[in-house]
């Protein structure tokens, strides 16, 4: 007997020694209500607590206060007390206050009869693999985000090209319809406003274009203080007569790189955003600066920052944290796409930059672009502007090869050459139009679109180039679908184009022959 208690007793001493060797892990018991009855090295180094500080107390004590309003210290019991075992993961708190995430299991603990005589309860630090959980959910939810806005803004593209197409054929016969109509004020109103909405859809389709970032940017350096000194102008119509523009422009401001045009139409949105949320009015203020909290990896690439900056309602950080995703806006019906600071954000990335947004509710937003100072190659650039620019006159009549695998496109078109006293053939695709130039020696120019089945324009002015060098070919298009480079370094349109602007194209290739 005597032996026995003593073999009992050894094991007893060495399962002792065990638990107090054991610091990464707080083992210690619990009497039937949950009152700590013992406390281990590991408890004391994971919660803080020496013995004679915690001995006798709730465990209850561990939990957040949001937990044990829920009453989860006694529900845990309750389920070991009933299974014999209960295990869970969940927020934990320490003697100084700080939290850590815990992996606990709470043990039944049995005599020989069945009796409840306590429980065991170890608890376990997991908070680094919490942290990296958290951190691989967000990257899945990142990059699951980041594939939906693929899709979105692949869609996007194509609706806006097919758009672009029919806006095309609008615009053009609009226009063609103004030089046809008689002197009658009321019909002339009427034309207007059918004019003013087929721009306001174009000028909406750039901004699916730009989000969708199938817009092509005419890249180039830019001189940020005359831009907004001749944005000041357009931009005080759109605003209310209680609400004024201020600018804070620093002196010497490098050039940056970015698209110009774009620039303009960011700053707009940017200002009628500004006004929007001021609907008192108040003061609208355009700062631009080098911005001294960004560099690149190298440190040599300096930015400047273009800020619009308002006093207004502000936005709070749920809102804020969406307000760049597309299609999201906090305007009324009809009055916001959401796409505008979609748009500015796809453009400041297109130019190399980004976008920083900071706002909170009754302190106003502060929207900045942040664009990269152009280098000294970027003067380049500016002799690549494209040939659709030019304004020349131009009298000579043509023998036009129209290209558009759109009927009505293609209509539209024969029928603003017609109108400018050009001769139209049509073909309806690539093939077809190298078929006419075959059996045809008198082609002057040909027009195409670029998106088409079997060839595209590009395709098609490469194979023209090839077998008729002295024909010129302008391509039309309602996005840009080529490798950065190549569209810009040929005659092109951009869909919808107008009558005027076809002739100046076609007056831009026959100056450069």
């Amino acid at each position: 007997m005597a032996e026995g208690r003593t073999v009992r007793r050894h094991v007893q001493d060495r399962y002792r020694l065990l638990i107090e060797s054991i610091i990464d892990y707080a083992i210690y018991m619990l009497d039937e209500e949950g009152h700590v009855a013992s406390w281990n090295p590991g408890a004391r180094r994971l919660k803080g607590y020496e013995p004679d500080e915690i001995l006798g107390r709730h465990f209850s004590s561990f939990y957040t206060p949001e937990d044990r309003d829920a009453g989860e210290p006694w529900r845990g019991l309750e389920a070991a007390r009933r299974e014999g075992r209960f295990e869970n993961e969940g927020w934990r708190i320490r003697k100084d206050g700080s939290r850590f995430w815990a992996s606990i299991v709470i043990d039944a603990i049995r005599d020989d009869d069945g009796h409840l005589i306590g429980f065991a309860k170890i608890t376990r630090d997991i908070s680094e693999k919490h942290q990296a959980q958290l951190a691989l959910a967000q990257a899945r939810e990142d990059l699951f985000q980041a594939q939906k806005l693929e899709a979105i803004g692949q869609m996007t593209g194509g609706i806006a090209h097919d758009f672009n197409n029919v806006l095309t054929a609008i615009l053009g016969s609009l226009h063609l319809l103004k030089k046809r109509l008689p002197d009658d004020p009321e019909l002339a109103q009427l034309l207007e406003s059918a004019l003013r909405g087929a721009e306001r859809g174009a000028s909406l389709t750039k901004r699916l274009l730009a989000f969708s970032r199938r817009q092509e940017l005419h890249v180039r350096e830019v001189e940020i203080a005359p831009l907004v000194e001749g944005l000041i102008d357009l931009a005080s119509r759109s605003i209310d007569p209680d609400t004024r523009i201020e600018t804070q422009l620093e002196a010497a401001l490098p050039p940056v790189r970015t698209d110009p045009a774009q620039l303009e139409m960011a700053l707009l949105n940017l200002i009628v955003n500004a006004r929007d949320a001021m609907p008192e009015g108040g003061v609208i203020r355009i700062q631009a600066q080098i911005d001294g909290q960004e560099r690149d990896d190298t440190g040599d690439q300096q930015f400047v920052s273009v800020a619009v900056i308002d006093d207004g309602e502000g936005m709070d950080a749920e809102t804020l944290q969406k307000a760049t995703t597309p299609f999201f806006t906090t305007k009324g019906i009809g009055k916001g796409t959401g796409l505008g600071l979609a748009m500015v954000q796809a453009l400041t990335e297109q130019s190399g930059g980004f976008l920083r947004l900071h706002s909170e509710p009754g302190f106003g937003t502060r929207a900045e672009i942040i664009l990269p100072v152009a280098v000294s190659t970027a003067v380049s650039v500016k002799s690549k502007e494209p040939l659709n620019c030019m304004s020349a006159p131009f009298d000579k009549k043509l023998t036009v090869l129209a290209v558009d695998d759109d009927a009505l496109v293609l209509m539209n078109t024969t029928m603003m050459l017609e109108d400018l006293g050009h001769t139209v053939i049509e073909a309806f695709n690539g093939p077809e139009a190298l078929k006419v130039l075959q059996s045809r020696q008198d082609i002057d120019m040909v027009i195409t679109d670029q998106s088409m089945p079997m060839m595209t324009g590009v395709e098609l002015a490469d194979r023209v180039q090839e077998a008729h060098p002295s024909i010129p070919v302008i391509l039309a298009t309602g996005y840009s679908e080529l490798p950065t480079g190549q569209f810009s370094a040929r005659p092109h349109l951009n869909k919808p184009f107008t009558q005027h602007e076809l002739q100046t194209a076609i007056a831009g290739v026959f100056s450069q022959s």
